[in-house]
Parts: C-alpha cells; structure tokens; sequence
C-alpha cells in the first residue's frame, strides 16, 4: 500500500469517525490528489479552525479558484459549518477532508 493509499483510509475513517459521513472513495481519493504534495507535509496537510488566515487561504484557493464559486458570505458560511461538522475540539483537521465536506456541501463533484 503507498503512502497516499495510507493517507486516504485514514482520511476516509476520520470522516466516518469525526464527522459521520460516509466516504465516497473514488471522489475522496480525487480530491485527495488534488491537494497535491501537501498531503506528505505535517503543517500543510492540516487546517487550522481558529486562523483566519488560513480559512482565507481554504476560501480564496479551493472554494474560488478551484471550485470556480464566487465569493460572498456563503463560502464564509459553508466553511464553518464544515469546521463545525469537523468538531472545533478536533486539533487535526486535513485538508483533504475539508476539501472533500466543501466539495460535497456546494455539490461540485464534477470539478473532479
């Protein structure tokens, strides 16, 4: 097993496990390569809910750019009801997790 297929099951059982969703593998595993590199990195492979920064950076790179959204309060909305699902307490948040509940939460399955 690689090392990305190691990462994906431990994505695909915290959502089970911390969000309560069941995971599409294939979309999951699309997503997952699509964050790229920053998978294999501690700091990148994470999200942290308390810095504002790096929500801006989830909002401005994924939901605009990839996603093709257009800004507005809705993304802001959308993100912390993800974090929420999540579980504020949750330390480890990856970002491919995030990226997938953002995917499935506007319905835009077919960017992948």
């Amino acid at each position: 097993m690689s090392k990305r297929d190691e990462l994906i099951a431990k994505y695909a059982a915290d959502l089970k496990d911390k969000c309560g969703v069941s995971a599409d593998m294939d979309l999951l595993t699309k997503v997952t390569i699509g964050c790229g590199p920053s998978i294999y990195n501690a700091d990148a492979s994470t999200v942290s809910g308390s810095d504002e920064s790096e929500l801006a950076t989830v909002k401005n790179n994924f939901l605009i750019k990839k996603l093709g959204l257009s800004d507005g309060p809705k993304l802001d909305e959308a993100i912390a009801s993800v974090m929420e699902t999540y579980g504020k307490s949750n330390r480890n948040k990856y970002r491919a997790v995030v990226y997938y509940l953002l995917t499935k939460h506007f319905g835009k399955e077919s960017v992948y």
